[in-house]
């Protein structure tokens, strides 16, 4: 009997007629559903990479721009605005940490002593993605503090 993923060829020749269904190989070919799920989650790393940063971004020139109204222009006053600012940049701290938490799962370095990863493959490219976004939310975390620091430790526009 001869084997049903062989061709003959006009030449009287054989010739393997490539994966068949429920060979090994054609088991590791992905599949459009998988690359969709794959696709959406590293998108959704690749947005969460610029969150805190953002959060970061925007933090900066609400403190700046509120101060420099309430100072020079003299239109807001420092007391409330700086109450405030001090809320805003508990909410960005607040923001970030939940950030970096949901990057540190991510990543989840509790499973780095494991087997050696292929390159390329999705699940080491989705684990830097997320120590990416992690380190980057320490960065952020860290800009807020130096951002809010002015509004604790000064007294007022002199």
């Amino acid at each position: 009997m001869t084997d049903p993923r062989q061709d003959t060829r006009p030449d009287g020749g054989e010739r393997d007629a490539g994966p068949q269904k429920g060979d090994a190989d054609n088991d590791k070919t992905p599949r459009p559903d998988a690359d969709r799920k794959e696709f959406a989650e590293e998108r959704e790393s690749l947005i969460r990479i610029t969150f805190a940063p953002t959060v970061w971004a925007v933090h900066f020139v609400a403190c700046y721009a509120v101060v420099s109204v309430a100072c020079a222009k003299g239109v807001l006053a420092f007391g409330p605005s700086r109450a405030v600012l001090l809320a805003l940049s508990v909410a960005a701290l607040a923001a970030i940490v939940w950030l970096g938490w949901r990057s540190f799962r991510q990543w989840g370095p509790e499973n780095l002593a494991e087997t050696p990863k292929e390159v390329g493959v999705p699940e080491p490219r989705h684990e830097f993605l997320g120590h990416a976004a992690f380190l980057l939310s320490i960065i952020s975390f860290i800009g807020v503090v130096f951002v809010t620091l002015p509004l604790v430790l000064i007294g007022g526009c002199q």
